[in-house]
């Protein structure tokens, strides 16, 4: 029988206060969000004002005389560095096991691609969902059918595709709106939106959508023949058999060509069509939180604060808890004085945090501005050299963790476009005569290497490691592959033309 009873036993645990947490959030938040985040406090905080405020001579000595560990002993005062993220207390892995950082983020540097890099982006036009919503009141559609349809179009994803079943729909129809809708019903109203523009829109795959567009184009001897290579033969068209296909179809090479033509200035993202579709003003949408600017022919950072108020404590509030913790303490005004504190002490900690998130961003992008000057001032991307989060760490004195939470989701404006700060990250890569590289710059010279090459016989990843050995960077195969994947390039014989 198992004995019951008591046991003591001695467990370590981390505490977060509300102040740590207030700064790690702070530092998370990207220039775009950080008014937002401001309002809201202003609207939940009354002890929390706007402008700035000149307290008196010794309110400041009064309010922390009363208020016993406003800010707790986590080392920000005794002369090290001012880590947000690191203190005794504090345990970073706890924090965030359960928020959206990936693990690699704090581990080594991110390798993004091309796509990282962005242009300063133009806003302007209606959304694409906007634009379909209006073609429903040029079908036959009644009103009740038109009520499906707009729900419909809800449900088509940001490159214009409706990937959901009829059965699906219907499903979620009834769930979701609490409407009987037949399959019948559907498949009719999902038909209609079919023939909308874009042509291709709310397609269940690339195969219909492509021919779709075809539908659409004047019937031509090359129209017709893509036709029939995307409708008979698409699995061995999209593995490049086209031997197979035009000894199947028994059309000269020349024709084929002409087909293929046809279909590659086809669109597989009827969404990107509408230029001012709404996924894409999302995802263009950037305000950069930093500038480079240049005086005297050097180089600063400017922190992007943009219309962010000042903020201060509630006078009205300061003076109320004086107020009340010279009365009499009994049950009614311990309560409210212990309401008055908390607003202030969450006012506190919300001023600092953002103190302390622009003095954290300033120096994460100061000694990523001195690692890569010569970026900064040429914008060429050879220039770039290999850094890991934990180079600005030893440069700025903050642990890995803050310096991946700056990064993440941060954008800095240069003379050459907008760019964001996880761009500036790269692993490094010893080259034939013993030198570190950038893996960006054998990126680059990988991409060249498949530009220049032969269509009709494309480089091997064999090959490709024997070209960039001849350049100085002796690679196995398998990372040419890994490099050929990140960018987004298929294999040599995906790669084949005619």
């Amino acid at each position: 029988m198992q004995k019951v009873g008591l046991q003591q036993n001695l467990t370590q645990t981390t505490k977060l206060t509300p102040a740590q947490i207030q700064v790690i959030r702070m530092i998370e938040v990207p220039s775009i969000e950080l008014g937002q985040r401001i309002n809201e406090e202003l609207q939940e905080n009354p002890a929390l004002e706007e402008g700035l405020d000149e307290p008196a001579a010794n309110e400041t000595e009064e309010l922390d005389a009363f208020d016993e560990g406003y800010m707790p002993d986590d080392g920000y005062d005794d002369g090290r560095q001012r880590d947000p993220l690191q203190n005794e207390d504090f345990n970073y892995e706890q924090y965030v096991s359960d928020d959206e950082t990936p693990s690699y983020m704090t581990q080594q540097a991110y390798n993004p691609s091309d796509e990282d890099r962005r242009e300063v982006p133009i806003i302007g036009g209606s959304s694409l969902i906007e634009e379909l919503k209006a073609q429903i009141y040029l079908t036959k559609m009644t009103k009740p059918q038109r009520h499906i349809a707009k729900w419909v179009l809800g449900n088509i994803d940001d490159d214009g595709y409706l990937r959901r079943t009829t059965e699906q729909l219907v499903d979620d129809i009834m769930f979701q709106e609490q409407l009987t809708v037949t399959d019948e019903e559907m498949e009719d109203i999902v038909r209609q939106i079919k023939e909308f523009d874009p042509p291709g829109i709310a397609s269940a795959n690339l195969q219909e959508c492509l021919l779709k567009q075809l539908e659409v184009k004047p019937e031509t001897p090359a129209v017709a023949l893509a036709k029939t290579i995307l409708s008979q033969y698409f699995d061995a068209f999209s593995k490049h058999h086209f031997d197979k296909i035009i000894q199947r179809i028994g059309c000269t090479n020349e024709a084929f060509q002409e087909a293929v033509q046809e279909i590659m200035h086809l669109n597989q993202k009827p969404a990107n069509a509408f230029t001012g579709s709404v996924y894409e003003t999302q995802r263009e949408t950037i305000i950069p939180d930093f500038s480079i600017e240049e005086r005297d022919d050097e180089l600063f950072v400017v922190l992007n604060t943009g219309d962010i108020p000042e903020l201060h404590v509630s006078r009205e509030y300061t003076e109320m808890l004086a107020e009340y913790s010279a009365m009499p303490q009994d049950k009614e005004v311990r309560k409210a004085t212990s309401f008055i504190k908390q607003k202030i002490d969450a006012a506190r900690w919300f001023i600092d945090a953002i103190k302390q998130r622009n003095e954290t961003l300033m120096k994460t992008m100061t000694a990523i501005l001195r690692f890569q000057y010569d970026f900064f001032l040429d914008g060429e991307e050879t220039s770039l050299k290999p850094m890991v989060l934990q180079d600005i760490a030893d440069r700025t004195g903050y642990d890995v963790s803050t310096i991946s939470r700056v990064s993440n989701s941060k954008y800095v404006q240069t003379r050459f476009g907008i760019y964001p700060l996880k761009y500036f990250f790269s692993e490094a890569m010893t080259n034939a005569e013993g030198d570190e590289v950038s893996t960006r710059e054998i990126k680059k010279i990988l991409q060249e290497c498949i530009a220049a090459e032969d269509k009709r016989n494309p480089l091997t990843d064999e090959q490709l490691m024997e070209v960039l050995g001849r350049h100085g960077y002796p690679i196995a195969r398998r990372t040419i592959a890994k490099y050929r994947d990140l960018l987004g390039i298929p294999v040599a014989r995906m790669r084949k033309t005619l």
